[in-house]
């Protein structure tokens, strides 16, 4: 194990921010790149590739801003796709395992039942497009791989949902946020727990790896909220209406039952947890 060399692409965001803490903890060695090895970049991938030869490759990288990718489709896929393809081939070259981070985007959300790993993503938007043909590349170009999917991820390393709404409870601006999204908001150090795991076991393929419970935008919205001490600050519930969010990702943990591998927490758990971190100076 303390052979293992680990890289992490993306590292400076909410994911590889959460890996690099929890495999600080680890004897291994931690391998780290973000804009200085752009994943959509062959060469840089392939230099880095093969100056460092990792043993697992973790891409936590990605153009994630929904909006960006609607109105620069090409730089989301060279990201999102082409990134992906890059990592497959240099993992394959040096037999490496890539662990590839996706999405619940994947998926169109019109449904009403958990979405679980045997299920065929039939994507909308572009963010979600982008990252279901970084999918399709990795399982084409490398066999030793596994496509991790996750939901509403949140953690320290970027400004997100959980600082938005903080924000906004601190300025004393109204939040409406809709009321008919639902997925699980998972924290960033719940699924590096998961993803250390995998690290070191031969399991592939295909696996959600949400926290569990469910809640819409609102309800998660709340309960930041009530847990930050804000109980005076309402969220009102609205109807979402045209969005580039698909209305319902609910992912069903259903690989990570049958093999018995991890279990995710509960969602209300993961974020006290979380929120009790930032209190403390440690997230």
């Amino acid at each position: 194990m303390s052979n293992t060399r680990i890289w992490i692409t993306g590292s400076s965001g909410r994911l590889g921010s959460a890996l690099r803490r929890l495999l600080d903890c680890v004897e291994c060695r931690i391998l780290v790149s973000d804009d200085d090895v752009p994943v959509g970049d062959s060469a840089a991938v392939n230099h880095f590739a093969d100056v460092s030869h990792p043993d697992v490759i973790i891409n936590c990288a990605g153009l994630t801003d929904v909006h960006l990718c609607e109105s620069d489709p090409e730089l989301a896929y060279k990201t999102n796709a082409l990134g992906a393809r890059n990592l497959a081939v240099a993992a394959r070259r040096l037999d490496a395992k890539l662990i590839q981070i996706s999405t619940d985007d994947v998926f169109e959300g019109l449904g009403t039942k958990p979405l679980h790993e045997f299920l065929e993503p039939h994507p909308t938007t572009i963010y979600g497009k982008s990252k279901y043909a970084g999918e399709c590349l990795v399982r084409e170009l490398t066999d030793k791989h596994v496509i991790v999917r996750s939901s509403w991820i949140y953690g320290a390393g970027t400004n997100d949902f959980v600082d938005q709404v903080l924000a906004a409870a601190r300025n004393g601006q109204p939040i409406c946020l809709p009321g008919d999204e639902i997925s699980s908001p998972t924290s960033a150090d719940a699924l590096a727990d998961f993803i250390q795991k995998l690290i070191y076991t031969r399991e592939y393929g295909v696996y959600h790896a949400s926290c569990t419970g469910s809640c819409s935008r609102a309800e998660f919205a709340r309960e930041i909220l009530r847990l930050a001490g804000y109980d005076d600050v309402s969220v009102e519930s609205t109807i979402a209406g045209e969005t580039l969010r698909p209305r319902f990702t609910l992912l069903d943990n259903m690989m990570m039952r049958m093999t018995e591998l991890h279990q995710m927490p509960d969602w209300k758990d993961a974020l006290s947890v979380y929120l009790a971190g930032r209190k403390e100076g440690k997230a």
